[in-house]
This record gives structure tokens, C-alpha cells and sequence, in this order.
């Protein structure tokens, strides 16, 4: 049953970010962020839960656009580089 409830709740709370990311993202930028899931699922994750931080504390006053998102992802993002020394 808790199982149960869990799902449940998992399924509210992916419906109330929808909604949310609805609000604050343009048409290309939920386009954006539905490609960065398919993939890298888990930037897209981080992405989103960084834009309901923002979204939550009032620092979102506009919709977001594209660039805009790009600008977040990248500043967001864990780039690994390497350096070979030879």
C-alpha cells in the first residue's frame, strides 16, 4: 500500500512540475528541455529542479526563453575536462 502512495504521489509531484515549467518556460525552451531529457535525464533533472528553486525563492519574474535556458544549462552544467600532458 505505501508502494502504492509513493507512485501516486511521484505522479503529482511530475504533474505540479509540468505545470510549473509550463508557466515559466517558452514553447522552444520546454521543447529544449524535453530533448536534454531524452538525452542526459539526469541534467534535464537537475536543470528542472534548479528552475523551481529560482521559481520558488521569486527570482522568476518573466518567461524564460531559449537562450535564456541554454544560458542556465551551461552555467548548471559539470563539464569534465581532461588535460593530457605528454
Amino acid at each position: 500500500m505505501n508502494e502504492e502512495l509513493s507512485v501516486e504521489q511521484m505522479q503529482q509531484i511530475e504533474q505540479m512540475k509540468k505545470l510549473i515549467m509550463k508557466k515559466l518556460l517558452s514553447k522552444e525552451a520546454i521543447e529544449r528541455l524535453a530533448r536534454l531529457k531524452l538525452v542526459k535525464p539526469e541534467a534535464a533533472n537537475q536543470l528542472e529542479l534548479y528552475l523551481l528553486q529560482l521559481y520558488q525563492s521569486g527570482k522568476i519574474r518573466n518567461e524564460i526563453t531559449d537562450e535564456q535556458l541554454k544560458a542556465i544549462l551551461g552555467s548548471i552544467s559539470t563539464k569534465k575536462e581532461f588535460n593530457i600532458i605528454r
